[in-house]
């Protein structure tokens, strides 16, 4: 199984020898490249919808796996039960929907050791919440993957941490790392700001006054997350 430069980030943030629940699991590569590998022994491939499943079972069976990955349908981790999977993967989903994933089982204790998140949006309001609801982010990576741009990270459970505001939003171990990937990123980001500031500058009117406002505080968080970089 050839993973994808974004799925195969992900699936590297996964602790070997723990057993994986994959939540959305769609076509269950990961899985199938983590027990394939002999990473993990065993995984449950978890979907909302029976369709990614069927597709699912397929792809288990053709490559031998039956055996190891058990394919259920759930919504989040609902039908996760306790001691079934020490390690959670929830990628390629909305960073609403990570939240409410993990808002739903948050008063049950699973036996879950890790968590390896991938939301597609809305990355500062997870890091906020998990910050506010018990979680310590531990690692963090960043991937270009045809064209886009991935920040993903694994986490556990743990206590609050300090974050400035460009952490919240582009990510502290991101930036203590000073990946490079971010960096390309952040000078992308700030590239594009610029241009859209410059030109509405030019423009009157009250709703672009306010946008102004806000790209040049966009500008000044980008500004202040690069001078990281030059430290």
């Amino acid at each position: 199984m050839e993973l994808s430069k974004r799925l195969q980030a992900v699936a590297e943030l996964v602790t070997p020898d723990l057993k994986v629940a994959d939540i959305g699991t769609d076509h269950a590569y990961i899985p199938i490249w983590l027990v394939e590998q002999k990473k993990n022994p065993s995984a449950i491939a978890m979907d909302i919808n029976q369709g990614p499943l069927e597709k699912a079972k397929e792809n288990i069976a053709l490559h031998g796996l039956s055996s190891c990955i058990k394919t259920r349908q759930s919504d989040g981790m609902k039908q996760l039960e306790a001691k079934e999977a020490e390690s959670v993967v929830i990628a390629g989903m909305g960073g609403g929907l990570v939240i409410k994933i993990l808002e739903d089982v948050r008063e049950r204790n699973l036996g879950i050791k890790e968590w390896i998140l991938q939301p597609q949006s809305e990355i500062r309001r997870v890091r906020e919440y998990l910050n506010e609801s018990g979680y310590q982010i531990v690692k963090e990576d960043m991937v270009l993957d045809e064209g886009k741009f991935y920040p993903m990270m694994k986490v556990v459970k743990g206590g609050r941490d300090v974050y400035r505001e460009e952490e919240l939003c582009y990510g502290k171990l991101l930036l203590q790392s000073k990946n490079p990937i971010l960096k390309t990123f952040l000078e992308k980001e700030l590239e594009l700001k610029n241009g859209i500031y410059e030109k509405l500058k030019k423009t009157s009117g009250e709703s672009a006054k306010k946008r102004v406002m806000e790209l040049e505080s966009d500008i000044s968080l980008i500004q202040e997350a690069l001078h990281i970089y030059a430290l």
